[in-house]
C-alpha cells in the first residue's frame, strides 16, 4: 500500500474548498491522502467547524495575537511543521505566505485562484474582487487555477486550470459561486490526487503531469 500523502489545509473563512477536499477523500476521488490538520488565521470561522465535524485537528493562528508580524509568521510556520505534512494546501487562505515557509516547502504548497492565471491575478486580486474585475472587463471566459506557490503572487507553476463561461446577468456573487462549483471544487481535489500518486513534478519552472489527458479533471 502506498504511503498516504499528509496534507495540512490553510483556511480563512467558510471553507467550501476544504469541504470539497474532505468530500473527495471520503468518496475516493482523492486517493492515498489524509488531512492531518487545518489551520485558520481567523477564529470561529465555518471552516473550523467543517474540520471538527470531519474529525480533523483544527487550530487557529491569528496575526491579531502577535504584536509583530514576524512573530505570527514564525508561529504559523511552526504550526504547519508540527503536522509534518507532505503538502500544504491553501483553500481560501487570505494570508500572504511567508517567504520562509515557501522556502521550507518548496514546490509543496498549492493554491487555488478563482481565475485563469495569468489573467486577473496578482496583488489585489483575491476573493470577490476577482469576479468583479472579470465582469468589469467584459471577459467572456473565466475559471480557476491550481498552482504551486512561490515567492511571487500567483506566479508559481500552474498545475491545473478549468474554464467557466461568463453568463448574461452574472453578478460577482453569482459568478463566484459558479466558478467554485464548476471549477474550484473539481480541480483542487484532482490536483491533490495527482500529487498524492506521484504524477506531478516541477521542471524548468513548469509543472509536468505524467499520463495526463486534458479534461481528465
Amino acid at each position: 500500500m502506498n504511503k498516504k500523502l499528509r496534507i495540512v489545509v490553510l483556511v480563512s473563512g467558510g471553507g467550501t474548498n476544504l469541504q470539497a477536499v474532505i468530500d473527495a477523500i471520503q468518496d475516493g476521488t482523492i486517493t492515498n491522502t489524509e488531512i492531518v490538520g487545518v489551520i485558520s488565521n481567523n477564529p470561529g470561522v465555518k471552516a473550523m467547524e467543517r474540520a471538527e465535524k470531519a474529525g480533523i485537528d483544527a487550530k487557529c493562528v491569528s496575526p491579531k495575537n502577535f504584536a509583530v508580524r514576524a512573530d505570527f509568521e514564525e508561529a504559523l510556520l511552526a504550526a504547519v511543521q508540527a503536522y509534518e505534512p507532505d503538502l500544504v494546501v491553501l483553500a481560501g487562505c487570505m494570508v500572504v505566505i511567508p517567504e520562509k515557509m515557501v522556502k521550507a516547502f518548496e514546490n509543496r504548497i498549492i493554491n487555488i485562484h478563482p481565475a485563469l492565471i495569468p489573467a486577473f491575478c496578482g496583488t489585489g486580486y483575491y476573493g470577490l474582487r476577482v469576479h468583479q474585475k472579470v465582469l468589469e472587463r467584459g471577459a467572456r471566459v473565466t475559471g480557476a487555477t491550481v498552482h504551486f506557490v512561490d515567492a511571487g503572487t500567483d506566479t508559481g507553476p500552474i498545475i491545473l486550470q478549468k474554464a467557466v463561461y461568463v453568463q448574461e446577468g452574472d453578478t460577482p456573487e453569482i459568478l463566484q459561486r459558479r466558478v467554485m462549483e464548476e471549477a474550484e471544487w473539481k480541480i483542487m481535489p484532482k490536483a491533490i490526487d495527482l500529487i498524492a500518486n506521484g504524477r506531478v513534478k516541477v521542471e524548468n519552472g513548469k509543472a509536468c503531469i505524467a499520463d495526463y489527458t486534458f479534461g481528465e479533471e
